[in-house]
């Protein structure tokens, strides 16, 4: 498995990687995820794509350094989802694990994210990956 952090403008974030994160973020269109892209980048935002032997992207990951007064600085993952195709062969290990190493590098004191309630497979691997549950997240929907 190759880990390629991939940078603004690279094609591969809409050929390989927006079909993947399409499976966990289905309402993203390529107009909308070029346009997160545009604005989120200024915002820290970066993807990471996984690739499998034979050269197609398995995994994505949409992730962010963020300074907070609670954490300091953590290492905040947006988006981490495998393709459906490529479950259970460590792939979201993989992504975590590359991400884990950028927070280490970066001086973050956590590596945190935001699972749905309803994702409890997600919720067995995060357990699995030795993440514990620390905070409730709350959401008011504006609109």
């Amino acid at each position: 498995m190759k880990i390629i952090d991939l940078k603004p403008g690279d094609p591969r974030l809409t050929a390989d990687l927006l079909p993947v994160l399409r499976e966990l973020r289905p309402h993203l269109t390529e107009e909308l995820f070029l346009g997160i892209l545009a604005e989120g980048h200024g915002q820290g935002l970066r993807f990471t794509a996984a690739y499998d032997t034979d050269g197609v992207c398995v995994g994505a990951a949409g992730w962010r350094l963020v300074a907070t007064t609670s954490l300091v600085r953590k290492l905040y993952v947006d988006d981490l989802v495998t393709a459906a195709t490529a479950r259970s062969a460590g792939v979201g290990h993989a992504l975590l694990a590359h991400l884990e190493r950028h927070a280490l590098a970066a001086g973050c004191t956590a590596l945190t994210l935001d699972s749905g309630t309803q994702r409890t497979d997600a919720h067995r691997f995060y357990f699995r990956e030795r993440m514990a549950v620390t905070a409730f997240s709350f959401e008011k929907p504006l609109g």
